[in-house]
């Protein structure tokens, strides 16, 4: 028999809900899995951004950052820190906050899953100044007239209010939803066919590979969505361009179809490296939690 223990409420001990930490432990690992990733992939992703706002192979954009020097490096990593780590957050936590009252009304779990993603990729897009800022910072153009992020945020602020800080949000949403949706559908489907190995150094490899393959797979086929969005965000002020219209500039500009997957080479390699660390260390901290 369970030893009585008092409390001052009525609810019996053994049935209270579980802690916040607990209840909120997908956010928890979400942001810490993040928070590593960005901290390994943000050079490579430094590559790929000069790739698509100025159409250059990847040795001339290694080139360009290379040239500026090592203190530049991280110039600009705060945003993506901070954006990323709580996206992911967000990511993992909504899905799982949005899902189960869908299943446990009995909606078809494929449907669930679906419905979850999306909810959690368009709540995702209130973080949209941190990608904001962060293309200012990463841009050559720049680096004299914005300092760092706070005088980023203050630049738009004052000068050209709110609506500024919002600046290729559509393209955002475009991607967020769909691309959360495909994640974890594949990522579902890999768990089941893919058994978890009982020993810990296949088990590690057989989480990176999932979340690499996954991860490559929705990043290269919503890479467009990614350009449009550096398009739209590499200018400050001026009237809001629509993606009609960013498509048919960026087209008459570089003349191709490929420009829009200008970089999706170096892109892939960093998402295989970005989500498969992203999915180590979201399991990782699961267990720990």
């Amino acid at each position: 028999m369970a030893p009585h223990i008092e409390n001052h409420n009525d609810t019996p001990l053994l049935l209270r809900p579980p802690l916040a930490t607990s209840e909120n432990k997908e956010f928890i690992c979400g942001w810490g899995a993040a928070t590593v990733n960005i901290l390994v992939t943000f050079p490579i992703n430094k590559i790929i951004f000069r790739q698509m706002l100025h159409n250059l192979n990847t040795l001339a954009a290694v080139e360009q950052v290379a040239s500026e020097g090592i203190f530049r490096l991280y110039r600009g990593v705060v945003p993506p820190l901070c954006q990323k780590s709580v996206s992911v957050s967000i990511m993992f936590g909504m899905y799982d906050k949005c899902r189960r009252p869908l299943l446990e009304r009995n909606v078809n779990p494929f449907l669930s899953k679906v419905i979850a993603a999306n909810v959690a990729g368009t709540i995702e897009c209130i973080l949209v100044p941190f990608e904001r800022v962060q293309t200012l910072l990463q841009h050559e153009r720049y680096h004299k007239e914005v300092l760092n992020m706070k005088h980023a945020m203050n630049l738009l602020w004052h000068q050209h209010g709110f609506a500024e800080f919002y600046r290729g949000l559509v393209p955002v949403l475009y991607r967020n939803g769909p691309s959360n949706a495909l994640f974890f559908i594949f990522r579902d489907k890999a768990n089941e066919l893919f058994p978890e190995p009982t020993n810990f150094p296949s088990r590690v490899v057989n989480q990176f590979a999932i979340g690499a393959m996954i991860g490559a797979l929705c990043s290269t086929i919503f890479y467009p969505c990614n350009v449009l969005k550096v398009h739209m965000q590499s200018r400050i002020g001026g009237p809001f361009q629509s993606v009609i219209s960013s498509i048919v500039e960026i087209y008459l500009e570089r003349g191709s179809i490929k420009a829009f997957f200008r970089g999706v080479h170096l892109n892939y390699t960093r998402s295989c490296i970005s989500w498969g660390v992203i999915n180590v260390a979201y399991e990782g901290l699961k267990k720990i939690l």
